[in-house]
């Protein structure tokens, strides 16, 4: 095993009707005074959210909210939230909905906190985040896992530019998370979540890192996990057991336990934000859209990788190690195709296909205009990403 630093401090309150201790678990916080965000209407259609804040309410508890939450969180939303938070002088976050929600609940808590900075100095990198208020979560939405996760994006739609923020300061206090709460999720963004959930442990699994043979055992029992009750969850949204392992694996997934011990990769989710945000694609699909494409051009740095990948996720095995590794890749394009996720660019209503200047166009914004390389498996320069792109383009 590798050296490792595992921190993950939130407190999960996971099974039926767990959402009815949001009140006392506010209070355990030091809240008083909850702001509450949230996404569109399926929260108030559902009658979740009048529940959550007459749970607040009859405990004795001050709240306010705040709607219109959307994927790939935005910018404005988040600005416009962190500035009805400071006048309601809101001491602890409360974010009713999925990993949208949650992220724009970080960023309004870093906000509120540090009243006399734009939350984008945090997000691009001129300031730290030094302190902010806590943080609670009402999970409705298996996928992010930014309800363990100490990470947050924002998308600042002006300049058409999405960033991540890793801080333990992003890290909720605590997280309520009842799988009945997803029942009423249209079938498309169960496909995004069970992809998003998939790619957070892909992205820590392929790793050049040798010697985490417990944390490869996890991280293949995930995916073995949400593949098998996947299958089921997408025609079935109301089946509790497979509901229920999928939100918890989403969990493990993003709080480090799949990756620990190892240098994460990350391409394919810095690929994918680069399409969110010029195309407000929705994440899960961007991820499923370049993962074939980022496979195909990555798997010989380390054949053997995608070889155990092969045995120990899908049972694929054999003597000549190419073929087994582009079963496997071919095993996880389909399986993203039998969620109905797109696997290329042709199949992204948002995208399309591309022109080659489009493609480089991509590829700078990517690499933030040649600045910086991505991943860890393979690292990919400006050139190598118009390339991932230009396999994907089909």
């Amino acid at each position: 095993m590798q050296a490792f630093t595992h921190y993950t401090p939130t407190e999960i309150v996971f099974g039926k009707a767990s959402e009815d201790k949001v009140a006392e678990l506010a209070k355990k916080y030091h809240g008083s005074r909850v702001f509450v965000v949230y996404g569109g209407g399926s929260v108030v259609k559902s009658g979740l959210l009048e529940r959550v804040t007459g749970t607040l309410e009859a405990a004795g508890l001050k709240g306010e909210t705040i709607g219109g939450g959307k994927p790939n969180p935005r910018l404005d939303f988040a600005r416009e939230a962190v500035k009805k938070a400071i006048e309601f002088q809101a001491d602890l976050i409360l974010a009713v909905g999925g990993g949208s929600v949650i992220d724009t609940a970080k960023a309004v808590s870093h906000g509120a906190a540090n009243p006399d900075t734009d939350i984008w100095e945090f997000w691009s990198r001129k300031k730290k985040v030094e302190k902010t208020l806590p943080v609670g979560v009402i999970l409705t939405l298996a996928a992010a896992g930014s309800e363990t996760s100490d990470s947050a994006v924002l998308t600042n739609t002006e300049i058409q530019v999405k960033r991540g923020l890793s801080t333990d300061l992003n890290r909720p206090e605590f997280a309520i998370m009842n799988p009945e709460l997803t029942y009423t999720l249209p079938k498309y963004q169960v496909g995004c979540g069970i992809v998003d959930i998939m790619m957070h442990t892909l992205d820590r699994y392929f790793t050049k890192t040798k010697g985490n043979q417990l944390t490869d055992e996890i991280a293949e029992g995930l995916l073995r996990t949400v593949i098998a009750n996947g299958r089921i969850a997408i025609q079935d949204s109301h089946n509790y057991e497979s509901m229920s392992e999928i939100m918890w694996c989403g969990s493990i997934s993003h709080n480090g336990l799949t990756g620990l011990g190892a240098e994460k990769d990350f391409a394919p989710h810095q690929l994918g934000h680069e399409l969110s945000a010029k195309f407000d694609i929705a994440h899960g699909a961007s991820l499923s859209a370049v993962w074939g494409a980022w496979a195909e051009y990555s798997c010989m740095e380390d054949v053997d990788r995608f070889v155990r990948f092969a045995d120990k996720v899908w049972g694929i095995s054999g003597d000549n190690k190419e073929e087994v590794a582009q079963k496997a890749i071919n095993a996880t394009v389909n399986y993203f195709k039998s969620l109905d996720m797109p696997t290329c660019f042709s199949e992204a209503k948002e995208i399309g296909i591309k022109t080659e200047d489009e493609l480089w166009a991509m590829a700078d914004g990517c690499s933030y205009k040649d600045t910086r390389t991505i991943g860890a498996f393979r690292v990919l320069n400006k050139e190598d990403i118009f390339n991932v792109y230009k396999l994907a383009n089909k």
